[in-house]
């Protein structure tokens, strides 16, 4: 089939695609938000180990060059705007991970990020409930049934849904690995570590269990995964981290945000560390003038959504392709 064919097959989808994006702009206008747009090829595109970059050349008029790589989120960027004026924003980014293609991986995507200063992790699932009830009908239909929009979403913690789903206390087992492999009734696999084993385990029995009648949000994540957020005050064996699910579907990760550039660069160079060692190749400067301006940053919190898998959900499709111009 020619791409014009595909296009042509596809237009309902990608019509409401287009909806879509009028109405979150909509929403963050009316909220008083500011849109931004940020470089996309930069010196340091952000600091997961497990997020593999495209990378590509700066030539200069003088003929010297210099080393760009494709972000794989406006984090850094955005933050920086933050802490230079204070005000909400955000931004529809296309951002890029190489090695992922599946039914919801691509390459190259859209990504709907956003921040609000003074809003605590409460405020900022709210404010997301709010912006998906907006945008979306009340029901989402599925071929396993509706997820209902028009009701409070689920907020679970990660500890709670540990408890229910893989019938382990996890915060009390703490970071030995082969005691959650033996509380869970399983095997801990050669080389596994601790978080390879909690990946394992929300993958095969959390993920699929969540989200399915009405979204969920997973809440309050080990500090061992805080990533950019905050731990939390009350309980320092957490982070001030969600992440967003419907249908069984990851749509969103987000942080009530870490403003301590010196706890920040320490996680910064144990990530560094880790990913150095498993992939040689994905090595880049420290982004320094981030971690410089991060004091500066108000309390805040922030979020980033797939929006390509939310236009899947609106839509029913099975596949982020389905609601792609190109591919």
């Amino acid at each position: 089939m020619t791409d014009i064919a595909r296009i042509a097959e596809r237009l309902p989808l990608l019509r409401r695609r287009a909806e879509l994006l009028r109405g979150v702009r909509g929403f963050f206008d009316a909220r008083g938000y500011v849109e931004v747009e940020t470089p996309y090829a930069v010196p340091t595109p952000g600091e997961e180990v497990h997020l593999r970059c495209f990378r590509t050349t700066l030539e200069q008029p003088d003929g010297t060059q210099e080393a760009r790589f494709l972000h794989t989120s406006p984090e850094f960027a955005m933050k920086r705007i933050v802490a230079a004026t204070g005000l909400p924003v955000f931004q529809l980014a296309r951002v890029w991970r190489n090695g992922e293609r599946s039914a919801l991986h691509a390459p190259e995507f859209t990504m709907l990020e956003w921040y609000r200063p003074g809003a605590d992790l409460t405020g900022l699932m709210d404010e997301t409930e709010a912006l998906l009830r907006a945008i979306l009908p009340p029901t989402l239909l599925r071929a396993d049934g509706g997820i209902a929009l028009d009701e409070p979403f689920e907020r679970l913690t990660v500890a709670e849904a540990f408890t229910r789903y893989v019938g382990v206390d996890l915060l009390a087992i703490g970071d030995d690995a082969g005691a959650l492999a033996e509380a869970a009734g399983t095997t801990l696999r050669r080389d596994e570590t601790w978080e390879d084993l909690f990946f394992r385990l929300l993958l095969e029995r959390v993920e699929p269990a969540i989200g399915r009648t009405r979204p969920t949000f997973l809440t309050h994540w080990p500090a061992a995964q805080a990533a950019l957020a905050r731990r939390d005050p009350a309980d320092p064996r957490v982070a001030l981290r969600f992440e967003l699910y419907a249908g069984g579907i990851e749509l969103a990760n987000a942080f009530e945000e870490l403003t301590d550039p010196v706890e920040q660069r320490a996680r910064f160079e144990a990530d560094r560390a880790r990913r150095i060692a498993l992939y040689p190749d994905q090595n880049w400067l420290m982004d320094e003038t981030f971690l410089e301006e991060l004091a500066n940053m108000p309390p805040c919190s922030g979020i980033a959504m797939g929006f390509d898998r939310v236009a899947m959900l609106a839509v029913g499709a099975s596949r982020l392709y389905d609601i792609m111009w190109l591919s």
